[in-house]
This record gives C-alpha cells, sequence and structure tokens, in this order.
C-alpha cells in the first residue's frame, strides 16, 4: 500500500467547506503541514490553514508545493471530485493516499492515488480502493471488496 506520492510532507487542500476541515485534522494527525486551502470563497483560516485563493492560483504553487488533496465532499453521483483532480494532476500536482492513523488498513489493501481514508475506518485484507474516493469516518470495508474511483463510503457504512 502507498500511503504518500514523495518524501514531501506538505500539500495543498482543494476546497474549504466542511469535508476540508474534518480532512485538515487528519493531515495534521499524519504530519502534513498544510500550505493552505482553494475555494471559491475565503471561509477564513479552516484550523489553521490559510485561504490561498481561488484554483487558478494552484499553476503557480505546484513548483513550491507538489502534492495536493481534494476537500471537496461528496454526497452524490458527480464527478466533481475526480474532474478537480484530474485538472490539477494535469498541472503536475500529484494526489497521496492520505490515511488517518487512527484507521485499520490490513495487509493486501490497495488504496488509489488521492484516496481518504479516516479515522475510525476498518479496511480488510484483499480490498482494492479506487483513485478519489472518501472511505468515512467509522466505516469498514471487508475483505476483497472491490471499491472503483470517486466513491463515497459513507461514515459507519459496511461493505462485505
Amino acid at each position: 500500500m502507498r500511503r504518500t506520492a514523495r518524501v514531501a510532507r506538505e500539500l495543498v487542500v482543494m476546497g474549504g467547506g466542511g469535508h476540508a476541515k474534518v480532512l485538515v485534522s487528519v493531515l495534521k494527525k499524519c504530519g502534513y503541514r498544510v500550505r493552505g486551502y482553494t475555494d471559491r470563497e475565503d471561509r477564513g483560516s479552516i484550523l489553521g490553514a490559510p485561504y490561498l485563493g481561488k484554483d487558478d492560483i494552484l499553476t503557480g504553487i505546484v513548483k513550491k508545493c507538489a502534492q495536493a488533496i481534494v476537500g471537496v465532499g461528496k454526497i452524490d453521483a458527480s464527478p466533481l471530485r475526480l474532474r478537480l483532480q484530474r485538472k490539477m494532476e494535469s498541472l503536475g500536482f500529484e494526489f497521496p493516499v492520505i490515511c488517518s492513523p487512527h484507521a485499520v488498513v490490513n495487509e493486501e489493501v490497495s488504496l488509489g492515488a488521492g484516496a481518504v481514508v479516516f479515522d475510525g475506518v476498518v479496511i480488510s485484507s484483499g480490498a482494492s480502493i479506487g483513485r478519489a474516493c472518501i472511505i468515512n469516518t467509522s466505516s469498514t470495508v471487508e475483505h476483497d471488496c472491490r471499491i472503483g474511483e470517486n466513491v463515497h463510503i459513507a461514515p459507519g457504512a459496511t461493505l462485505g
């Protein structure tokens, strides 16, 4: 399982709502320095992460901070998260797997680029999680489950 794409532990969060707030908290637990966040509006500091501007400023940041993560939540079948990730990848950003230290990820688990695993999650051996997925708080993905890309597993959900 790949947890980070580079040795660098600094990244930018795209999005500034409630999902981004939980994400910033997990990033800090993982030892990342959050350079800041982008959003359509300035929502003030998010757990110490400053507002950087709208997404268009990211082209100037990629050389200073080459990692990013999508902090936009997902409650529908919208392709927005994956579209944002692909756009930023085309600019040169890398998307590490973010896995809370308070999650259990067993052996032989595959996690795609930009996947986020929150607190209390259990992912059992042989599971495969696609890119840009959210495995939300206290959910369980049992052995050998195959989750495609851009999927949101809701808090407390169990897949078997």
